[in-house]
């Protein structure tokens, strides 16, 4: 049993520490990176799913815990309201599994 727990919590504190973190920011300046949605799944450089939880996060493959302060974010950043603008383009996905890089050059930016 207590073998089992320190299991769980070396996976939990490993994952969390891999973890996609993402905070939305209120300008351009304050940004990482300059996201744009895109309205369908081929336009965009990588589709994202949106967890409820830190722990739901995987590594850099889609899945965004979205922070409630920009200090606990792995990235900030800011949604511009053109393609133009963007460093990179996604698309909200509805299932965790079809949360992936679609355009592998740009994954160094949520890195």
């Amino acid at each position: 049993m207590k073998s089992r727990l320190i299991i769980f919590l070396l996976l939990v504190v490993t994952t969390s520490s891999y973890a996609q973190k993402v905070f939305s920011v209120d300008s351009q300046w304050q940004a990482d990176v300059k996201v744009f949605v895109v309205e369908s799944e081929w336009q965009a450089d990588l589709t994202v799913y949106k967890v409820d939880s830190q722990w739901q996060s995987n590594g850099n493959e889609g899945r965004w815990f979205f922070t409630d302060s920009q200090w606990q974010a792995d990235k900030k950043v800011y949604f511009v309201d053109s393609q133009w603008q963007a460093d990179l383009k996604i698309f909200f996905v509805d299932s965790q599994w079809k949360a992936k890089w679609r355009e592998k050059e740009k994954i160094h930016l949520m890195y």
